[in-house]
């Protein structure tokens, strides 16, 4: 797929066979680690939530981002290699801690364009509601593995470009919080994948 400079982007993929990815907070932490040194420097990452059996990330492109180099006979942009890069490296580590071998993840990665400012605040209010509609926490601020902490200020993070979420999506400090716990229809968040 051709990702294009500038613009959101849903990314997500699971475990294989929808095995779990996080056993524990430990596993969580080693992700966002390899998150950071792969893929945080390539694009502005405007919300994100890991959950046990699969991710979410709602990113800006940039010119970095989407140049595209040889990896091999294939051609990649630096997200798609940093990606790769961040599951090979993090499956590796699982793999090793929990004795198991063969793939963890699913073979593609999805990336979806998100081409309207609404479906914008709707994919960054889905990926921030996914832990309490799988019923991991009672609210959404009680689920440490998402950047909703850090759009209610209830944490300091540096992994998510707030700024650009306000300027991009029209994310609001004031209401973001009560916005964020909106109920979106089914048929709507049925077009983010």
């Amino acid at each position: 797929m051709k990702l294009e400079p500038f613009k959101l982007y849903h990314v997500y993929n699971q475990g294989n066979n929808k095995e779990v990815l996080f056993r524990q907070r430990a596993d969580y932490l080693a992700f966002l680690k390899y998150v950071r040194k792969f893929i945080s420097e390539k694009v502005d990452i405007l919300a994100y939530a890991l959950m046990p059996n699969h991710f979410h990330f709602l990113l800006n492109t940039t010119m970095e981002s989407v140049a595209t180099k040889k990896i091999g006979s294939l051609e990649s942009t630096e997200l798609q290699n940093g990606v790769r890069l961040l599951l090979t490296s993090y499956a590796k580590i699982y793999n090793e801690k929990y004795d198991r071998s063969g793939s963890l993840f699913r073979q593609n990665t999805k990336y979806k364009m998100i081409e309207s400012e609404e479906y914008a605040f709707i994919c960054f209010n889905y990926i921030h509601q996914n832990p309490m509609s799988a019923q991991l926490c009672q609210k959404m601020e009680d689920w440490e593995f998402s950047s909703f902490r850090d759009y209610i200020n209830q944490r300091k993070g540096t992994l998510v470009n707030k700024q650009m979420a306000r300027e991009l999506i029209g994310i609001d400090d004031e209401i973001v919080y009560k916005e964020s716990y909106k109920i979106i229809p089914e048929w709507k968040w049925n077009r983010l994948y």
